[in-house]
């Protein structure tokens, strides 16, 4: 890799990292596409799970104390079922195919909950969560995004978004764990090719991204953070669509 992407990558972690503390989401959908078109589908994604996973679990003790744990479970064990088999199905499939549905996965699951907000429909009962999780894990194996569905479902539930986005964070390290474990025993060599100083630097930029996030999020309202990042990953799954359907 060129210094030059590495630059572009590096970026790309810092603003995720950033929203990711802001929104409580928003690192995948910003960074995935951007990843998958320097990095290829299989690294691009299995990169979006390693910071994915690092940034909620720093995240995680900061808040803690507002996370809730029942709805975690609902959440996460769907999820966990879900992402060992998508995860071996992402394995095997073909480039191209998978960079396209990286952006289309995005694409659509953007438009639908900026659809579903203007809706007066309410999701009550634990089937609802279940199937959001579900949803989420085979999202986050297959494309590195596992936050539209458990966004859909915050939205229709009329989750409050404080306890939601602390919530999204240990239900995030489960999710990425199981998947980055499954990819991994599966095929050693889709680990992306980092040297260790390189591997210290993405560290720094999440570390960073979190650290000026939470100086931000005292002058940035929710609605708007949410904007932004719903911007950001628009642009980004669309070039990540379109360069897949060039290379088909």
């Amino acid at each position: 890799m060129t210094t030059g992407l590495l630059i572009v990558v590096l970026v790309a972690i810092f603003i995720g990292a950033i929203a990711q503390r802001i929104a409580g989401l928003g690192f995948a959908l910003l960074i995935s596409p951007f990843l998958v078109i320097i990095l290829g589908s299989h690294g691009g994604v299995l990169m979006v799970n390693i910071c994915g996973m690092v940034s909620s679990l720093l995240i995680m003790f900061r808040v803690w104390r507002d996370v809730d744990w029942s709805m975690y479970r609902w959440l996460a064990v769907p999820a966990v079922i879900a992402s060992v088999p998508a995860s071996a199905a992402a394995v095997y499939l073909p480039a191209a195919p998978l960079a396209v549905t990286v952006g289309a996965v995005v694409l659509v699951a953007l438009t639908i909950s900026l659809l579903l907000q203007r809706t007066s429909i309410v999701l009550t009962g634990n089937v609802s969560k279940a199937v959001a999780g579900f949803a989420s894990g085979i999202t986050n194996a297959m494309a590195g995004v596992g936050g539209p569905a458990v966004s859909a479902y915050a939205l229709l539930s009329r989750w409050p978004q404080r306890p939601f986005a602390a919530t999204l964070q240990p239900f995030f390290v489960t999710i990425a764990t199981v998947t980055l474990t499954s990819k991994l025993l599966l095929d050693p060599a889709q680990m992306p090719p980092f040297q260790a100083w390189a591997w210290a630097l993405i560290g720094l930029m999440i570390v960073g991204g979190i650290f000026v996030g939470e100086k931000l999020q005292r002058y940035i309202r929710d609605d708007q953070a949410r904007f932004a990042v719903i911007v950001i990953a628009f642009i980004g799954a669309a070039t990540a669509l379109v360069k897949g359907l060039i290379d088909l």
